[in-house]
């Protein structure tokens, strides 16, 4: 038997009543479909307010896009404390300025919540302001044209992301944050425990090092999904992710994080890296494409530089690493820090590349299996080599990194790490029913850093941590 309450069933027709006569709309429909005479209802911030001699107008956002809804009110009706950054709900009715710009005309404005500007609002109407500046204040960023800007393409970019993959025929995995497991064995990690020290004395078992009472084990961040995408392919065939990793770097630079988001892919049944680079430059160009038709004012705003994107239409260049290391050896008199082969390719190593191969995205594969990880499988005839791959994009330098994973049962029990007993199950995958799989991860705020121009990482997500630095 359902049971009705009298209040809520008076609530109901009231509500229904009231938005018959006064729609509630948003600003990005309002500018859509412009409906000149009709009657609305708007909620927002105020942007700006511009006095004249019978009138004020304000002009309203409420982040449904970058573009502001001006609103005409007569002086006499301007509530009181209306102020930049205040939000208000406004009713009226929608015309067309002699200028042909749609605007509401209102005589009932509510401010819903006051802003006091005197008291340190630092956010002034239409001032720019520096990332540097706005970095200060990461809760009201999203109030910047800038930067809702930036979280609209960044919700978009996800949207078109899952869009494509769906589309293909993939799954999506939650692979886990916590795990025993450092995918990457650079020893990156962040340790996870209880903050309560008499809960983990309490569960601790002898023997048991404080650290590792909860779990019975160390724990720590994931630094990458891979390892547990693989068992989900070998289920599933074709699996993706895309969730937050995390790495204990010491850098602050323009290009790294401590917590950023990872796009990972692994697809069953791959045998050549020229598989995972087709569905690599597949899926670049879809979404990049994509997200130009659907963000294209929002990117704009966005852009701190000009940004080619013609790359979208051009096959993505090819090197082998030695092919790499001979143009950086033949260019070393080009390099601000000399090039040795010793010590890897650099962020500028990798930029002088893009540039050398046309400025379009570029894939160096057949990496020397010393300075990449254990899962890695040898490259057939060299087994000095790993059937790996780095993308490389103009202005950024890596944005992905892939490879095929061996599927050798012993040749991978032989690279394991000295943590090896850990992944007793990543071995099982390749004792009942193995099957080679390949696979990749990108940078998502990486990919942001590239579409958009972006100088600085830390300003393509909403909440940055990099060293010394976790605010809110």
């Amino acid at each position: 038997m359902i049971r009705y309450c009298k209040n809520y069933s008076n609530y109901i027709k009231h509500h229904f009543k009231r938005n018959c006569s006064t729609k509630t709309t948003s600003v990005i429909n309002i500018l859509k479909l412009p409906n000149a005479g009709e009657k609305i209802s708007v909620k927002g911030w105020v942007k700006a307010i511009r006095k004249q001699k019978e009138n004020v107008f304000i002009d309203l956002n409420d982040g449904s896009t970058e573009k502001k809804l001006q609103i005409l009110i007569p002086h006499k009706c301007v509530p009181k404390g209306l102020s930049t950054g205040s939000s208000i709900s406004a009713d009226g009715i929608l015309h067309f300025s002699p200028k042909g710009q749609i605007e509401l005309s209102t005589e009932n404005i509510n401010i819903i919540g006051p802003c006091s500007v005197a008291d340190g609002y630092p956010i002034a109407p239409k001032k720019h302001y520096s990332p540097d500046y706005t970095r200060q204040y990461p809760h009201l960023r999203p109030r910047t044209k800038i930067f809702s800007s930036l979280l609209r393409v960044r919700s978009e970019a996800v949207l078109a992301i899952n869009n494509y993959f769906n589309s293909r025929g993939y799954v999506y995995i939650h692979t886990p944050v916590l795990t025993c497991n450092d995918c990457e064995g650079a020893g990156e990690v962040f340790k996870a425990i209880p903050d309560n020290v008499n809960l983990l004395k309490q569960m601790a078992k002898e023997e048991t090092l404080l650290e590792e009472a909860f779990f019975d084990k160390k724990v720590f961040l994931s630094v990458s999904g891979q390892l547990h995408l693989e068992a989900a392919a070998h289920g599933l065939s074709k699996v993706y992710t895309l969730g937050p990793t995390f790495r204990a770097e010491n850098s602050r630079s323009r290009l790294h994080l401590s917590e950023f988001y990872m796009l990972e892919a692994e697809v069953a049944f791959l045998d050549k890296i020229e598989d995972v680079m087709v569905i690599i430059e597949e899926f670049m160009k879809n979404v990049t494409k994509t997200l130009l038709e659907t963000c294209e004012s929002d990117i704009q705003v966005c852009r701190e530089k000009t940004v080619d994107m013609s790359w979208v239409n051009k096959n993505f260049a090819v090197l082998d690493y030695d092919e790499a290391v001979d143009i950086l050896r033949n260019n070393r008199q080009k390099f601000k820090d000399e090039f040795y082969e010793q010590s890897g390719i650099s962020k500028e190593h990798e930029i002088f590349l893009v540039h050398y191969c046309g400025d379009i995205p570029t894939f160096i594969i057949n990496w020397p299996k010393a300075i990449k990880p254990f899962y890695m499988r040898e490259c057939e005839g060299d087994n000095e080599k790993v059937a790996a791959l780095d993308l490389l994009a103009p202005g950024v330098g890596e944005i992905v990194g892939g490879s095929l994973r061996e599927n050798d049962y012993n040749k991978l029990k032989e690279k394991l790490p000295e943590a090896g007993a850990k992944l007793d199950w990543y071995l099982d995958l390749r004792k009942f029913g193995g099957v080679p799989t390949g696979g990749f991860g990108l940078g998502f705020e990486r990919y942001l850093l590239f579409l958009l121009g972006i100088n600085n990482i830390k300003d393509t997500l909403p909440f940055p941590r990099w060293p010394h630095n976790c605010n809110l």
